[in-house]
């Protein structure tokens, strides 16, 4: 890692193109800015010279949030008056211009990434499927997680045959977790710090807390490896939590692993930053015999442990940018890019949003994942969130923010404030964009695909258990169960994403339970499917109902294994077929011994014709494990991977496989 660069060194682009939303009808790219520029968007038909459309972005009426001096958000959403090619090749490049720069025409993308392009290509391109035959799926991407990332063998699948339109996959889903705010490494963290800095990313002030902003926080003696102290987490820190929170009503942060747990709007942002993007990495310096500040023995040793691996994952983060900006990109949140066990239980749900300090934590942690995930998704249902971002940013000419100790460059002689700025009465700004996101109905979409792909919101509309504040809530209600069966009615196939697994493993589900009739279920993470009686039930109807797709593929992640399991309903002539596809993680694996004997107990208690079957919520539907490499001994695969679905037309599964992160391949043929 090299030393921190000088200001001039900050490129126009810190991160992206990638690719979001991208149709026929809608053209949708997603960049992070160190500056306000105007755009043209050129897009070509390969190997042409002349355009077939341009459109101008210019900055002045630009999608974007400004996070910081150097910081700015920015979608590009072209809606073409004619739909656009689909089924072969498009290029596309960016003129980037500053927008003080009166005249100048600026630069091309291209130029300013060269690195963006595969061998023998000019531009970047993209493809627009006509139908949705070929995808790839991954989820729990954690940084310090000592392995490779599978992310780069989407760089190997696009890279193979770059100007061969139909070998690429349609597009790449991400089903949750593609960031962990609440399990950070200690480099990692101070690489964010770095970041914040760099960037004059804004701070803000912290209610009900201690500390009474961020740039206290980031000096706070527990800002590394004790964060758990600052966080409301269990009862044995009592004494510590009633000297943070001053006595108040305690939320439960249940994740283990809190010990970095982000918690401002800048540490946040600065993560994507790094998780997307190899840009700023070169900016920052990493010593692992130096932590930022005096660590215990025990603490500096880890340190020094995490940072080869943090650093191994930064440099192969320019593979990762150049796959992102050639293929649409869809994503959905799980509890890792909140906080673990997020809206697990009612109970948890009411002590965490009804304290303003572990409020703002969840509504900063969501406000990230809007502007670096959700927005690209479906812009269109996006335009009120944006007004309210706009909203909270801070007047013009207000004082410089305190957390930035760099000097202001002579060409921004417009200081900025803290997005959170205390007014004089009222609430902070930044808490009435949390108060929106919090109530925002519409993270769930669906893609006018054939098959049609549909992505599910199981996190913001969970089924409260009505008889305890400790059990599991479900994961959709009733009425976003109603609405997708609105949504699925009258559809031959579908492709579902489903962040937990529908039809996960029943042994696991099982010890689930029984934690969870003990009162422990945050103890276990309990969020399955199967937990809650009315969401099961529910879905499980869904899949009976005779206008409901007659083709179900589950796209699934959460677990940390993988899996295929095929599925009809029991005593139905003319069943429905499902498949519940798991790809989990991209950069995370479960522990090896203890899924060895999970693997192996279900196969003995839960076989296709044991009786245990019909003490289950399911067993009106039929399951068949797939094994992994036709391996009789195994149905669940640990690994990091890349999940990879080719469909026939009728939206059937005709070859399911892994790209494993050590650049194997595992297949999961048809069971015999």
């Amino acid at each position: 890692m090299q030393t921190t660069a000088p200001a001039a060194a900050l490129p126009p682009i810190i991160a992206g193109p990638i690719a979001r939303r991208v149709t026929s009808s809608r053209l949708v790219l997603w960049l992070a800015l160190s500056a306000p520029l105007d755009l043209r968007l050129y897009l070509y038909r390969a190997g042409e010279a002349a355009p077939l459309l341009t459109a101008d972005f210019p900055s002045a009426t630009a999608e974007q949030v400004r996070l910081g001096r150097h910081a700015f958000v920015r979608l590009i959403d072209l809606q073409p008056a004619e739909p656009l090619p689909v089924d072969e090749l498009l290029e596309y490049d960016l003129r980037v211009t500053p927008a003080d720069d009166q005249g100048s025409p600026g630069e091309l993308l291209t130029k300013l990434l060269p690195d963006l392009c595969y061998p023998g290509q000019a531009r970047p391109t993209l493809v627009i499927r006509s139908q949705l035959t070929d995808l790839v799926h991954g989820s729990c991407r954690k940084p310090h997680f000592d392995g490779p990332d599978a992310l780069l063998r989407l760089d190997d699948l696009i890279g193979t045959a770059p100007a061969e339109p139909m070998s690429r996959p349609a597009l790449l889903v991400m089903s949750g977790d593609q960031i962990y705010c609440d399990d950070v490494a200690g480099p990692m963290l101070a690489a964010i710090h770095q970041v914040v800095e760099r960037l004059g990313l804004y701070p803000e002030r912290l209610a009900g807390a201690t500390v009474a902003d961020s740039t206290e926080l980031m000096a706070a003696d527990a800002g590394y490896y004790r964060r758990e102290e600052l966080l409301p987490h269990t009862s044995a820190n009592r004494a510590l939590q009633d000297i943070f929170f001053g006595g108040a009503k305690k939320p439960i942060f249940t994740t283990a692993s809190a010990h970095n747990h982000l918690i401002t709007l800048a540490e946040v942002a600065a993560m994507y930053l790094l998780v997307w993007s190899p840009t700023l990495w070169p900016m920052i310096h990493l010593d692992r015999h130096r932590p930022p500040r005096p660590l215990p023995a025990k603490l500096a040793a880890r340190y020094a442990a995490e940072c080869p691996v943090i650093e191994r994952f930064g440099d192969g983060l320019a593979r990762v940018r150049r796959a992102l900006a050639h293929l649409p990109v869809y994503m959905i949140f799980d509890d890792h890019d909140i906080t673990d066990d997020w809206n697990l239980t009612r109970g948890w749900e009411e002590a965490a949003y009804g304290h303003p300090f572990s409020r703002r934590i969840i509504g900063n942690a969501l406000i990230g994942y809007w502007l670096f995930q959700g927005w690209g998704n479906d812009p269109a249902r996006c335009g009120a969130l944006l007004d309210a971002a706009r909203r909270c940013l801070p007047p013009e000419g207000s004082e410089r923010p305190a957390a930035s100790t760099e000097p202001a460059p002579a060409d921004d002689p417009t200081p900025v404030p803290p997005l959170a700025a205390e007014p004089d009465d009222g609430p902070y700004p930044q808490d009435q964009l949390i108060d929106r996101l919090l109530d925002f109905e519409h993270w769930h979409y669906s893609l006018p695909t054939s098959p049609k792909l549909v992505v599910l919101d199981t996190r913001t509309h969970r089924w409260w258990s009505e008889s305890s504040l400790a059990k599991p809530s479900g994961l959709m209600d009733w009425e976003e169960l109603s609405e997708l069966q609105q949504t699925l009615m009258h559809e031959e196939a579908v492709v579902m994403v489903s962040a937990a697994p529908v039809l996960g493993v029943k042994l696991i589900e099982n010890v689930q339970r029984v934690f969870t009739w003990l009162g422990l279920a945050l103890l276990v993470d309990a969020e399955n499917w199967m937990a809650h009686p009315g969401s099961a039930n529910v879905m499980l109807n869904i899949f009976r109902h005779r206008r409901t797709p007659r083709h179900f593929v589950i796209l699934s992640g959460d677990v940390h294994y993988s899996f295929v399991y095929d599925a009809v309903l029991r005593f139905r002539t003319h069943t429905p077929l499902i498949w519940q596809i798991t790809s989990s993680g991209l950069k995370n694996a479960f522990p090896h011994v203890l899924l060895r004997w999970f693997d192996r107990l279900n196969l003995w208690l839960y076989g296709t014709s044991s009786p245990l079957n019909w003490l289950t919520r399911r067993r009106r539907l039929r399951l068949r494990a797939r094994r992994p490499n036709g391996n009789r001994r195994r149905r669940l695969y640990n690994g990091s991977a890349l999940g990879r679905v080719r469909l026939d037309a009728s939206g059937t599964p005709v070859d399911i496989r892994l790209l494993t992160a050590d650049g194997g391949e595992v297949a999961f043929p048809k069971p015999p």
